[in-house]
């Protein structure tokens, strides 16, 4: 408990307080099982549809069984107790027998973890520099898009630089296309256009990219999910990071001695810098914004450009009511 009354940390496993897993539980064993990161705002979860979704569409994927009321119900009560920070939900398939065969009746485990948030990093509004990993990733159809256990692609990604410098990674598959960034996923405006990378072979389908993409092309904003090359990400015009944890990121160039050196996409501008505030996950509480480009990013995330930002009260009601709907106020790691 802190000074202000709330919860510092803590972790249970199963609905009971507990840092005790046992060793025979097959996430531990075979990183069988999958899990999803939640930012935790005034005791809210931003997008956690979204999450609540994703998990179910990899218990699908993977046989997994899920009881999504029980799980959102421990969530909702946790995000009450934290307050603010972040929740970390892993569900395994829960104990069994040596070998890869699943239990025929499996008993997952659900492991709930609470910490405090990360201090914001300043470099998100500068934009950030990006280190060239070396790591490929590996290529699963099956899992793509999927954020299961087995993240090794990422540890070793991630061991290759300890320079401050660089505050995230690009990550390609193993044609050397890029795909994502180590904990984060990619958006490049280029020609008119939001691209992202494909992820049918690898990656992880990040909540706060999905959220862009469909709230960009529900405001007619030209999304597009496709194969990318390293060309496209050196000419397009805006290039940056997404997930539920950081927001968005602006990339404004590899660091000294990485990539081709001081490249930088071209239109980022000092004002294109500053695209969310501490308080990114009230996006329905405040105006709309015309435009695109960054512009239509910053509307998904209530943050505004000073020449573009109008007020817009109709626009807020119908964010409003598209949030209720979604059981949270929404406002993502991937």
């Amino acid at each position: 408990m802190t000074g202000d009354g709330k919860v510092a940390g803590w972790t249970q496993v199963n609905g009971k307080l507990t840092d005790s897993l046992p060793l025979s539980d097959r996430g531990l064993a075979y990183g069988d099982g999958l899990f999803e990161t939640l930012r935790v705002v005034g005791g809210r979860m931003p997008l956690l549809a979204r999450h609540l979704q994703r998990l179910a569409r990899g218990c699908e994927a993977l046989s997994l069984p899920c009881d999504r009321a029980l799980i959102e119900a421990e969530l909702v009560d946790a995000a009450e107790r934290l307050c603010e920070g972040v929740l970390k939900l892993t569900l395994t398939r829960g104990s069994g027998p040596r070998g890869y065969a699943a239990p025929a009746q499996p008993m997952p485990s659900r492991i709930l973890s609470a910490a405090p948030l990360a201090p914001a990093d300043p470099r998100r509004r500068d934009g950030i520099a990006l280190f060239p990993c070396r790591t490929r990733l590996s290529e699963q159809p099956l899992l793509a898009g999927l954020k299961h256990l087995n993240r090794l692609d990422q540890v070793l990604a991630r061991s290759e630089w300890q320079s401050s410098e660089f505050a995230e990674g690009l990550v390609c598959d193993q044609q050397g296309r890029p795909v994502e960034c180590t904990t984060s996923n990619l958006l490049a405006w280029r020609d008119g256009s939001w691209i992202t990378p494909l992820l049918t072979h690898c990656g992880v389908r990040g909540v706060m990219r999905d959220y862009l993409l469909d709230t960009l092309a529900a405001q007619g904003v030209p999304v597009e999910e496709r194969m990318m090359d390293i060309d496209m990400l050196y000419s397009a015009q805006e290039v940056c990071c997404c997930n539920s944890l950081i927001g968005v990121w602006p990339w404004c160039g590899w660091a000294s001695g990485a990539g081709r050196q001081g490249h930088r996409p071209a239109s980022c501008k000092p004002w294109q810098n500053r695209f969310i505030s501490e308080e990114y996950w009230q996006i329905f509480s405040r105006s709309a914004v015309s435009g695109r480009g960054y512009g239509a990013v910053w509307w998904c995330l209530g943050v505004c450009d000073p020449a573009t930002c109008a007020a817009s009260a109709a626009a807020i009601e119908r964010a409003r009511d598209a949030g209720g709907a979604a059981g949270q106020q929404s406002g993502p790691g991937l």
